[in-house]
């Protein structure tokens, strides 16, 4: 059997983060198989559309390098990709069902449904339809039933639900799952305007397009046994399942807005890198052997299995995240320091920054090891663009009597230093350090004070290197000036 799976996501807003984990463990699974991923949208809830999610859906899968084998941008044998597209189909297979008996008319209004629901909580009944007391065809008869669809009467088409019995499957990582036939609602199938719902659209579409493994969020579990029963009443086979578990905040509640970014996009905006980022989330509930931490997409697909999905919520750790694509940060810059230049220049242009592309290169590698991500050096590293602005509590911390005069000496010093590299100015500045007896450590914090305005950052002689001479100098003055306005008693 060749494996067939698809990611199937409604389009009501930009892709969650815990969708790209269900669309990358569908990939990983498909690509491990020999198989095929399909993208399918799911957009039959017309009033929850989002005008560009779409595009939002394909442009996050493509950064991450998830492409589908069939989509509405690939195209494919089982198109048409877009449910919106496909209407006619369920309105087919809903007459199916009716012709099979296992499915029914039902003319009830809202107002009737709501009343139905209010009786059954003032009785202490959990709410569902009650098919021997509402308007269907079962309480008109077939005469009145045809009169009313003659008349126009808006109707819906439910689920014909056993009134006895059992649904049993198995689901690939949660195990043998039993659900009782008096639990499971008559779910509406086909709306009163001739739209489907999720549960007949979603089934007809996995059977026609030869889905074998449906692998979805933990939040679908309650509908899989409507969907046992809908394949049974077409008498299809269904596909195996396999319920992923829920991401959750560090507090174990589930992963929202509240807490902090869900949406991949933010997360592309940020500058994270989409091998770091698929990394991250394929280790959310799922565990390799050993205790390897960095994987490529490649050896993801040859070490995935459902087999070592857990059960139990996932945390997302976005410390964790920050850890790890730090470390392919430091990859890219042995790897691609051009690449990282590129994407670094117009964050800094929207400071107003504009160096050259050799200047930025080299900061970042001067800088790359103090940040989690590269859109942080413009941030971080400003002071490698642009005047200091100077802490004040590090000033006051620092500064004493004796330090203008330091920094008068240090000023000739750096002015003899030639060449002008971070070795040479080190042998100088040691050299100072012993003929006047103070200690390397407070020179270079006094330097790091004047030059930078920042408590940390990279190793003083390098910054100053980069720099280069003329700046230094001039900075130096600038911060003696700005010192006599500041100086701790004035």
């Amino acid at each position: 059997m060749s494996v067939r799976v698809r990611f199937a996501p409604s389009p009501t807003g930009y892709l969650h983060i815990g969708g790209l984990r269900t669309a990358l463990y569908n990939f990983l699974f498909a690509r491990h198989h020999g198989g095929r991923f399909v993208l399918r949208i799911e957009d039959t809830d017309r009033t929850r559309y989002v005008p560009g999610s779409v595009e939002d859906i394909m442009e996050s899968l493509r950064w991450a390098g998830i492409e589908p084998d069939e989509s509405p941008l690939h195209g494919g044998e089982f198109g048409p990709y877009v449910q919106s597209e496909r209407t006619e189909i369920y309105r087919q297979h809903a007459q199916q069902l009716l012709e099979r008996q296992t499915a029914y008319y039902a003319f009830d209004t809202p107002e009737e449904l709501e009343r139905m629901r209010e009786r059954q909580q003032a009785a202490g009944i959990a709410p569902h339809y009650d098919r021997s007391s509402m308007r269907n065809q079962f309480t008109l008869g077939p005469e009145e039933t045809r009169r009313l669809l003659a008349a126009g009467e808006p109707a819906t088409i439910r689920l014909k639900v056993p009134l006895h019995g059992e649904v049993k499957f198995d689901d690939r990582i949660r195990g043998t799952i039993v659900v009782p036939c008096k639990d499971i609602d008559d779910q509406v199938l086909l709306k009163s305007d001739g739209y489907p719902t999720y549960h007949l659209a979603n089934v007809v579409d996995d059977h026609l397009m030869g889905i074998t493994h449906v692998i979805r969020g933990e939040e679908w579990l309650p509908s899989t046994p409507k969907h046992i029963l809908l394949y049974q009443a077409f008498g299809w086979e269904p596909p195996e399942f396999a319920h992923l578990p829920l991401l959750l905040n560090p507090d174990r509640s589930k992963l929202s807005k509240r807490h902090g970014d869900v949406a991949v996009r933010d997360y592309i905006a940020k500058g994270y890198f989409p091998e770091a980022i698929v990394n991250f989330i394929a280790l959310l509930g799922w565990n390799p052997s050993g205790d390897r931490e960095l994987y490529t997409m490649e050896e993801l697909i040859a070490a995935f299995s459902l087999e070592r999905v857990n059960k139990a919520g996932a945390v997302f750790d976005l410390a964790k995240l920050d850890w790890m694509n730090a470390q392919y940060l430091k990859q890219r810059v042995e790897r691609d320091l051009p690449g990282l230049v590129a994407q670094l220049r117009p964050v800094l242009a929207q400071r107003g920054w504009n160096p050259d592309d050799e200047y930025i290169g080299r900061v970042i590698v001067l800088l790359h090891e103090r940040v989690h991500r590269l859109p942080e050096i413009a941030e971080f590293g400003a002071y490698m663009f642009t005047l200091p602005d100077y802490d004040e509590e590090f000033f006051r911390s620092t500064w004493d009597e004796s330090a203008p005069d330091t920094l008068e000496q240090l000023k000739r010093v750096i002015e003899a230093t030639e060449p002008f590299t971070a070795a040479a100015l080190h042998e100088q500045m040691n050299r100072y350090s012993r003929e006047r007896n103070i200690p390397f450590r407070q020179i270079g914090t006094l330097l790091r004070l004047a030059i930078t305005g920042k408590r940390v950052g990279a190793g003083m002689m390098d910054t100053m290197a980069l720099l280069g001479k003329a700046e230094v100098l001039r900075r130096i003055e600038l911060f003696l000036a700005w010192s006599t306005r500041h100086a701790p008693g004035d």
